[in-house]
């Protein structure tokens, strides 16, 4: 079985193909217009979400499938307590496919040890959001032309944006990708994702303190926006949520052929003066979105019976009851499941269900 929880369940094999595929299906809407026709895809969205709740839906619908679920889980049984790999177990009875979008770190992971369908992850809390690394990474392929030989900025929220982690997870197999870090300092990139990701794969990255500094030299600007539902600290977060603005003028220091993504939603870290720019691409990204969610689908159900594609194994991971995650929003402090941890490339053990440092 096939699923997506993290870039690195993909080879990047797999990766460039379901990037190509989803240009195959962009140059060809009608030949895919019903290549799913009879499939269901589940949508089991535990948090808030637009953009990724409509473009999976949108994806399905216009394979010809049909799709079920919820937006909220407060109306179903989750609220009688029911766990997430019951949910699963319940859910795949009905479906081909599952998209789940969670608070808890870790969930989608639990939910795919379970399921008889492949399981994908629409965003598990601050750890990883691999849906909108495929959308970033054909963004880029259709901006740019390439992918490798790129530098990107990532600047913002690096800290606890899911997005800049995952994407940077894919880019760190990519050929001679420069990355720049630009964040205020309560947001800098996680180390361990510096040390296991950036280093060891013998990325060049590098942090700095302003946008300006660096603008000249990108090929693409990743904006993120400064998180409040992921801090603790509502102090913290008014101190720093105006750290760094996209504007006109910043604009006018970059590159004539330079793309400025953004997840999405945004709130005051690109001003609107910008959209405008024919180098603003994140409207564009939006709907590029839709079509990697389809070229996703259509791919996972039928690598789903096809041993040449399966999850990666991972040997170094071992379970350790006497160990203890102490991340409040680790699944593995709400429900009971394996205490499952590894060692990373620096020899700190970290829980497999949140890469959080043990």
């Amino acid at each position: 079985m096939k699923h997506l929880i993290d870039p690195t369940d993909l080879t990047k094999e797999e990766i460039d193909h379901i990037v190509s595929f989803a240009e195959k299906i962009i140059a060809n809407r009608e030949e895919f217009r019903d290549s799913l026709k009879y499939h269901k895809l589940a949508t089991l969205f535990y948090e808030p979400s637009t953009r990724t709740r409509l473009s999976f839906t949108s994806a399905m619908m216009e394979l010809g499938g049909n799709v079920l679920g919820f937006s909220d889980a407060k109306n179903t049984s989750v609220s009688k307590g029911e766990t997430v790999a019951d949910t699963v177990r319940v859910v795949e009875n009905f479906v081909d496919v599952v998209a789940m979008r969670h608070p808890l770190e870790g969930a989608p992971y639990v939910a795919s040890k379970v399921s008889r369908v492949p399981v994908i992850n629409a965003g598990d809390g601050s750890h990883a959001h691999p849906t909108q690394t495929l959308t970033d990474l054909l963004t880029i392929k259709r901006e740019l032309g390439h992918i490798d030989g790129i530098t990107i900025g990532f600047c913002g929220d690096l800290k606890f944006g899911r997005t800049v982690h995952s994407l940077i997870k894919a880019l760190s197999r990519y050929e001679n990708i420069k990355v720049i870090l630009i964040a205020p300092y309560e947001l800098r990139l996680p180390d361990y994702i510096k040390q296991d990701v950036c280093a060891k794969q013998g990325m060049d990255f590098r942090e700095v303190k302003t946008l300006e500094e660096v603008m000249p030299e990108l090929d693409v600007l990743y904006m993120t926006r400064v998180q409040q539902e992921r801090f603790l600290d509502m102090e913290e977060f008014e101190r720093v949520k105006n750290s760094f603005v996209l504007t006109s003028e910043k604009m006018k220091l970059s590159k004539e052929k330079m793309a400025v993504l953004h997840p999405l939603p945004r709130v005051n870290e690109i001003l609107p003066e910008v959209d405008a720019d024919p180098r603003a691409a994140y409207f564009r990204q939006v709907e590029n979105g839709k079509f990697v969610r389809m070229s996703l689908i259509y791919n996972l159900l039928q690598w789903k019976d096809d041993p040449a594609h399966t999850m990666p194994e991972h040997p170094e991971y071992f379970k350790d009851t006497s160990i203890h995650c102490h991340n409040p929003k680790c699944i593995c402090n709400h429900e009971n499941v394996d205490p499952l941890f590894h060692k990373s490339g620096d020899g700190v053990i970290r829980c497999v269900y949140c890469d959080s440092r043990i």
